[in-house]
């Protein structure tokens, strides 16, 4: 049987191989294409929006009414539910933005940063 011809991942994995030798002992160099200090300043960001909710209880409004011809009345169950889900949607959100505003979320704003790096700027010498 004759031996297959090395593959070219194999051939770039032995010439990895055989620089990562010749560094032995040598920590690899990283030059920096900017200096590594902080910004006096971060970009105004919004914090992703989440996720939809109610998403079935419209989806379950939207077939009733499809199936009879859009009339309010045969579909009050469903609307009301679709209305209560909405309300308790909103009333979680305002809780969780009183909690942001609070710093309870574990998570700063892009605004809080911005105050904070202009008590503390960073102190940069021209590098």
């Amino acid at each position: 049987m004759a031996a297959a011809a090395p593959s070219s991942g194999y051939a770039a994995w032995v010439a990895r191989l055989a620089e990562l030798k010749k560094l032995r002992g040598k920590q690899p160099r990283v030059r920096p294409y900017r200096p590594l200090v902080l910004a006096n300043q971060v970009s105004n960001r919004r914090l992703g929006l989440g996720e939809a909710t109610c998403i079935t209880e419209m989806s379950l409004m939207m077939a009733c009414w499809k199936q009879n011809e859009f009339s309010d009345v045969t579909c009050a169950q469903e609307i009301q539910t679709f209305f209560n889900c909405a309300a308790k949607a909103e009333a979680e959100r305002k809780q969780n933005l009183r909690q942001e505003s609070l710093g309870q979320s574990g998570k700063l704003g892009s605004k809080q940063i911005n105050k904070l790096l202009k008590r503390f700027p960073n102190i940069t010498y021209n590098y």
